[in-house]
């Protein structure tokens, strides 16, 4: 494998002059720098990573905890955070929490440990005492997704409010009267919004929602298939089951299924977090979307600001409501609002 004095000899350079370019300095000539790229390709040098680590105390990685990577939400994050890292010349080391505090921790120090040179963590809950250290520390942190009340901290992340109270307005418009809601863990900040912007509309539109139809989940699919089945067994049924977050609507609708029911004949399914699957289950489920793209790649550009010395700024983008037809828009016809 080529090294360093390799290019500088086949450049005709120093080894300094190498480094140079190799730095981006502007002190080195355009034809010295041409002959060292030229140099470079040839030989198929690779410089040392590790070694220019250490020389500049940067390792050009950023660390990325993600709450759950069999959620296609956070897949589609991390690959955004990906893509636009590398676009910055940075590479990204993903850790994966799975919804357990612990393993969040593990990861995080796990990448400290590794001399990462910022993090973002979409938290597993709204009380860690690792992260609240970390951010006392200095070390460069984003939260994106979720975040945690009191650590000062930049935060990336999509505002549901709007897009929850146009649900239930839609929803109130096809007839339904009866809506219940499969909440996220209530130690998430994403579970706690979700459901008080739900409260919100349903209070707008001056429907009722008692406490048999609001089911404690834990965004996995499990919890979904659980509260639903719940739900199904009460005196008076919901007409619609909101889930909040895309697994548990999966699960809510594999529990319809296994009673026999259908949807949206019987019961209608609505989801926060829209994914691509859901537009070939059967029927297509109207679900809130997040712009998970831009979420990532904004959550990227404001670490990299902190990292490399520019002040960043927290980001919150709308969500909105995608409506197909889990929800009987194909089969009821609105009633009036009385």
């Amino acid at each position: 494998m080529a090294g360093i004095k390799d290019v500088a000899a086949q450049a005709g350079v120093s080894v300094a002059t190498v480094s140079r370019v190799l730095n981006s300095h502007p002190s080195v000539s355009p034809d010295a720098r041409r002959r060292v790229l030229a140099a470079v390709e040839a030989l198929g040098y690779r410089p040392n990573a590790v070694a220019r680590s250490l020389r500049t105390d940067q390792t050009r990685t950023l660390g990325l905890v993600i709450s759950d990577v069999l959620n296609p939400y956070f897949t589609a994050l991390a690959r955004s955070v990906e893509e636009e890292a590398r676009g910055l010349g940075y590479s990204v080391i993903i850790g994966n929490a799975d919804e357990r505090p612990e393993q969040q921790d593990h990861h995080v120090r796990t990448l400290l440990d590794r001399r990462i040179d910022g993090l973002l963590v979409s938290p597993a809950d709204g009380d860690s005492p690792l992260l609240t250290d970390v951010a006392r520390a200095g070390t460069p942190m984003v939260f994106v997704d979720r975040w945690m009340p009191g650590v000062d901290v930049p935060v990336v992340r999509a505002d549901g409010h709007r897009a929850v109270q146009d649900l239930v307005a839609h929803l109130h418009a096809l007839g339904h009267r009866r809506l219940a809601i499969i909440a996220g863990p209530a130690a998430t900040t994403t579970g706690n919004e979700r459901v008080e912007a739900f409260r919100d509309a349903m209070r707008t539109h001056g429907l009722a929602l008692p406490d048999t139809y609001i089911g404690q989940g834990d965004f996995q699919a499990d919890s979904g298939r659980r509260v639903t089945e719940h739900f199904l067994s009460l005196p008076e049924p919901p007409e619609v089951v909101f889930a909040a977050d895309n697994l548990m609507a999966l699960g809510a609708l594999d529990a319809v299924r296994a009673r026999g029911l259908r949807v949206p004949e019987d019961i209608g399914i609505a989801a926060f977090d829209d994914i691509p699957w859901f537009v070939h289950t059967a029927p297509p489920i109207t679900a809130v979307a997040q712009p998970t793209g831009e979420l990532g790649r904004a959550a990227v550009r404001a670490l990299v600001d902190i990292v490399e010395g520019r002040a960043p700024q927290s980001v919150t983008l709308p969500a909105r409501l995608v409506v197909r037809s889990s929800c009987g828009e194909d089969t009821v016809t609105p009633r009036s609002n009385a």
